[in-house]
């Protein structure tokens, strides 16, 4: 099945987890998701990201994020690796991480990539909004390590653009400026935001300071 495409509804599934059973639209009620899959247990690579994953918890919970693992490897073989994870992470895995041995999860979200060499899921990550629907995805081959920074900081110019006529720039970070969106006029954000608040660079492309 092909994997959900931005805008569309992130479909709902239950599923067993390492916190128990959960019903994904029910779980993440009124929170944004971060949904990622990885391989298989007991492997370098994921050990290192969900690791990284459980590190970045008060910054998950700053920004009113939930995250959610996904493998075809059952709950107990989770239960057994989490102990690895965390020493090798630093912090408590606190999130939960789906069992998902038939794939339900997997073959809905599109997780299943047959060219990448078996039936387990490759690093897939969905970030989906508190309405449910899909904002980002992105797919990375079974041998590269995420970086779960670039995540956080895409979360962070989501649910900024979402406050208001904004666009984010390239590398652009927290506290940085912001674009204007094409939707304002040069003159209508200088009387919104400030005269001097307004950089013109070409008519196409104003900036300004991010909104607090």
């Amino acid at each position: 099945m092909a994997s959900p495409r931005l805008g569309d509804v992130a479909p709902d599934f239950t599923a067993d987890t390492t916190e128990g059973p959960i019903s994904f639209h029910d779980w993440k009620d009124g929170s944004w998701a971060v949904l990622f899959s990885h391989p298989a247990d007991f492997t370098p690579v994921c050990t290192t990201e969900l690791g990284r994953v459980a590190a970045l918890e008060e910054e998950w919970s700053r920004r009113n994020v939930k995250v959610l693992a996904v493998s075809v490897d059952p709950t107990d073989r989770h239960d057994e690796w989490k102990g690895d994870i965390e020493e090798v992470g630093g912090a408590s895995v606190a999130y939960p991480i789906i069992g998902d041995e038939d794939r339900t999860v997997s073959e809905l979200y599109g997780m299943i990539h047959p060219g990448e060499g078996d039936t387990s899921s490759v690093r897939s990550v969905f970030v989906v909004d508190p309405a449910n629907k899909v904002r980002l995805s992105l797919t990375y081959p079974k041998s590269v390590g995420r970086n779960f920074d670039e995540i956080v900081r895409a979360v962070d110019a989501l649910q900024l653009t979402d406050s208001g006529p904004f666009s984010t720039p390239a590398d652009w970070r927290e506290g940085q400026r912001v674009i204007v969106a094409p939707t304002l006029s040069t003159a209508d954000a200088r009387e919104r935001f400030g005269a001097d608040a307004v950089e013109e660079v070409r008519p196409y492309l104003r900036y300004t300071t991010a909104p607090a």
